[in-house]
């Protein structure tokens, strides 16, 4: 079974050496987004951890779609957050997220607290997906 490189301009262009996505044959991993404007790379909503919650996810999502699949296929998020006190804050954004793009079973989650390797960042997600 092949690898598959995903690629979209729906989501930033990786920065370093690694995929957007990889498919592999129904398996879909996308690299962790963080809160950057696709058309520009420029990271947007300083400070704002709802904002760029939102920016993020999009940013996931684009890649899964552009993988052939939806949210709905998504079997792990995992969300990287440089500060606990903005737990619930992201949490709003991404349940607000899921009640939009996920009719049945709902995807894992893990969230873990780092350090995230650009300084405008306060949040990271990447996921796995299942399709077909």
């Amino acid at each position: 079974m092949d690898k598959t490189e995903i690629r979209t301009e729906g989501a930033p262009a990786p920065a370093w050496m690694f995929s957007q996505g990889v498919r592999k044959g129904p398996i879909l991993q996308v690299s962790g987004q963080g809160p950057q404007d696709p058309a520009t790379g420029a990271y947007v909503h300083h400070g704002d951890v709802r904002a760029q919650t939102r920016r993020t996810l999009e940013n996931v999502k684009a890649i899964i779609e552009a993988g052939g699949g939806t949210v709905e296929d998504v079997v792990m998020f995992r969300v990287y957050l440089t500060k606990r006190s903005d737990f619930a804050l992201m949490n709003e954004v991404y349940a607000a997220f899921i009640e939009e793009n996920v009719k049945g079973v709902k995807p894992c989650r893990t969230t873990v607290f780092v350090e995230l390797p650009q300084e405008p960042m306060l949040v990271e997600i990447d996921a796995q997906a299942v399709i077909g």
